[in-house]
């Protein structure tokens, strides 16, 4: 169970690193992540990176999809690290 949830976390952390890496490519005009992508991350128990991701990078934070769908799957992925742990 230990496993899992540092598991959990490190990809949280992998997924809030994509929000920035992308925010970056963005600036520069480079190559991007796929909002399919970052969304899938998101659902995958990555919605906590992706909540902090879009905060924090100020990333994706204008578009209808993501100010919906991100806290339900941060809310998602707590719910069930509450409920592992519990």
């Amino acid at each position: 169970m230990e496993i899992l949830l540092y598991t959990i976390a490190v990809w949280n952390l992998i997924v809030f690193l994509m929000y920035g890496i992308d925010k970056l490519q963005a600036i520069k005009n480079k190559w991007r992540i796929s909002e399919k992508t970052l969304l899938i991350s998101a659902f995958l128990l990555g919605g906590v990176g992706a909540f902090f991701g879009m905060r924090i990078w100020r990333h994706k934070t204008q578009h209808k999809l993501f100010k919906v769908l991100i806290p339900l799957f941060a809310i998602l992925t707590i719910v069930l690290v509450w409920y592992m742990v519990k």
